[in-house]
């Protein structure tokens, strides 16, 4: 589905990410694999061997206004432009009620899920241009689209932002054939579900299917609106979230 196409891919060294690197390494993808952690990127490159001349990793941060046209430089240097880019990194931030939040927690959520994201649109769609299009993909959610969760204000307004910015950039850039979706996962099993197996068990359970989902699972559908299976897909807010947002019981 990706065969020939270069995508970056940030939060690429663990959960969805990494995941989302195996699978689109084995679909025939060049990759740009970008986070802040330099080791655990190689780690997720080594552990795909037989693609590793075709994977670049890239450690920085999302929040730093010079790593996005970085970022997007080593996939031009590397493999000749860029094709896509699934735009995954994100923190879930200190939790607490508004009123107790410090402006220092608001502005690291926003600056790491949102402003990041345009910082990325910014670098990455003039790349696209010049290869005569491309798709990018922004990892949201369904706090704050279709739940409420307490004490996840900075996480819920960060993400919901970005399907704002999903919708404008999709209809600013359609005719030039960039495609711009939001994917909304469910509760995943990553390192920001951490291991509590109560919390997880009360997660599990918010769910119409009655468990998480796994981290392959999303990236499935983060290949979908990459490639051009969906290539009528854009501007969309895409529920990948086991039923979470019909369930009331």
């Amino acid at each position: 589905m990706l065969q020939g196409k270069t995508i970056l891919i940030t939060g690429a060294s663990s959960g969805i990410g990494a995941s989302a690197a195996g699978l689109f390494a084995e679909a025939g993808a060049n990759l740009v694999l970008a986070a802040r952690r330099k080791d655990k990127l190689e780690e997720v490159r080594d552990a795909l061997p037989e693609a590793s001349n075709r994977i670049a990793v890239f450690a920085g941060d999302v929040s730093d206004p010079a790593f996005s046209e970085a970022a997007v430089n080593v996939a031009i240097e590397t493999f000749g432009g860029l094709d896509g880019a699934f735009n995954n990194a994100g923190i879930l931030g200190e939790m607490g009620p508004v009123a107790d939040m410090s402006l220092e927690t608001w502005n690291e959520v926003l600056n790491i899920n949102l402003s990041s994201a345009f910082l990325a649109a910014k670098y990455q769609i003039p790349a696209m241009k010049t290869v005569g299009g491309g798709s990018i993909v922004f990892t949201s959610t369904f706090v704050g689209h279709t739940m409420g969760i307490p004490g996840m204000a900075a996480y819920a307004a960060s993400k919901a932002g970005l399907i704002g910015l999903t919708q404008v950039l999709a209809v600013e850039h359609g005719q030039e054939n960039i495609r711009v979706n939001a994917l909304l996962p469910g509760g995943t099993k990553t390192e920001m579900a951490g291991d509590d197996p109560a919390f997880l068990e009360y997660v599990a359970g918010m769910h119409a299917l009655k468990r998480m989902a796994e981290p392959g699972e999303i990236a499935k559908a983060a290949m979908f609106l990459l490639s051009d299976a969906s290539s009528f897909v854009t501007g969309s807010a895409m529920i990948c979230d086991g039923g979470n947002s019909v369930t009331k019981s």
